[in-house]
This record gives C-alpha cells, structure tokens and sequence, in this order.
C-alpha cells in the first residue's frame, strides 16, 4: 500500500448534465479520499477545471494563450475550494492550496504544505503549474515532486488503463498492465503529457491509470490492486 500519494482528478468528472457540480460525485469522491485518509495514507489532490472552463476553448474563440491558460488555471482554483470544503463536510481535515496566490484564500508553499500533511490534512491543490503553456500533467508532478509523493493516481472516467490504440475506435486495442516511462515517451502514448512523463521519470515517481468510475477503485489504486495500468520509473 502506498502512503503517500497524489490523486489527480480533471474537472469534468465533478461535473453535473447541467450544472458544474454533481453532488453526487462530488460526496463519491470525498467518501473515498476520506477512507484513504483514515487509513493512514497522505493524500494530495490536483483538480482540474474543465468542468467550468478550459484553455482551449479560449483559444478557439480566438483569445490570446496566455489569458486562456489563465482563465484555465482560476477554474482549477474554485474547484480545489469546492471540494477541500466536501472533504471538511465529511469529516475529513482538508486544506486547499493554489500556485495562484488568492489573498484571503489561499496560496502554496512548498514547506507548509508538508508541515499540513503531517498533522493529517488533504491537501487539494489548484491553480496547476501556476504559469502558462504548462499542462495539468505537467504541474501534478511538480505538486508530487513538492510533497514526496510515491505515485500519481490519474483517476479516469471510463478508461481503465493505458492502451497501444483508442479501444474506442480499435476492439483489438491492447491493455498494458505495466509500463515504463521510457516506454511512454517512445511510443508517445497520450496518457500523459510527455514532458510530465519524462519529470516523473527523473523524479522516481510511479503514476497509475485506472477507471475512477468503479466502485472503490481509488481505495483499490492505493493498496496497489490491479484495477488499471501501472507506470514505473
């Protein structure tokens, strides 16, 4: 079993049909975060914010990048302190943190977010990278660069592991139960940003792809079962 790790959630699967928040998902979510947490594992959190906006869609309107991927990054930011403040709800200590400083809010450091998850805190981080032109990915290892993490758990929504081809489009795509890093940059698989890939490489951190969706698999992620595919260093 993992002790500490960091959960990497996108901002869609927070969301409702209607609504940027699924009440629902969001007390799913929370419940197992907490069971982690009482079970005695540090647990950081990275949301994204496309449940609200994403960058790309200001590019598409034809807005500069950098206003775009700012507009990306305050999403993540409302996102860390909805779901920092569903964990409180459920009982369970969270604080959340942002490479954006938001002055009454919160902001990040690196020694204090430490410090947090040693008196038994999740830590729910939003803002990503804090700087355009870097992806999700990219600032998820940094965050788990930043509290030690041993592994990045990239919860999915409906997808259950890393395939050679889209499983969607190919019914003979393969599952890979185990990967490399090097073996992700040299078949540019599209899990994961590949300049991520190669820092978590060098950082000696494990990343997990698995299928939030099914009952328990983030609990299961933890304890090392085999519900997705394994990425190591």
């Amino acid at each position: 079993m993992y002790k500490r790790i960091l959960l990497k959630l996108s901002g869609e699967q927070l969301a409702a049909p209607d609504f940027p928040y699924s009440i629902e998902v969001l007390e799913k979510l929370g419940k197992q975060v907490k069971e982690i947490r009482d079970m005695g594992v540090d647990v950081g959190i990275v949301v994204g914010g496309g449940n609200i906006c994403r960058g790309r869609i200001f590019e598409e309107l034809g807005f500069d990048r950098v206003q775009a991927d700012y507009a990306g990054m305050l999403a993540t930011v409302i996102n860390a302190v909805m779901f920092s403040a569903e964990l409180n709800k459920l009982g369970c200590k969270s604080v959340a943190m942002s490479a954006i400083a938001a002055q009454n809010v919160m902001d990040f450091n690196e020694y204090e977010a430490n410090r947090l998850l040693g008196e038994g805190n999740v830590l729910v981080f939003g803002g990503g990278y804090g700087l355009p032109y870097y992806s999700t990915d990219t600032g998820s290892v940094q965050r788990a660069k930043d509290i030690n993490a041993e592994v990045i758990l990239m919860a999915k929504s409906g997808v259950d592991g890393v395939y050679d081809s889209d499983p969607d489009t190919n019914p003979d795509a393969k599952k890979f139960d185990e990967l490399t890093f090097d073996d992700i940059l040299e078949k540019k698989l599209k899990v994961i940003d590949l300049q991520a890939a190669e820092m978590c490489r060098e950082a000696k951190i494990e990343a997990f792809v698995f299928n939030m969706m099914d009952k328990d698999n983030i609990v299961k992620a933890v304890k090392g079962e085999a519900v997705g595919t394994i990425i190591r260093y």
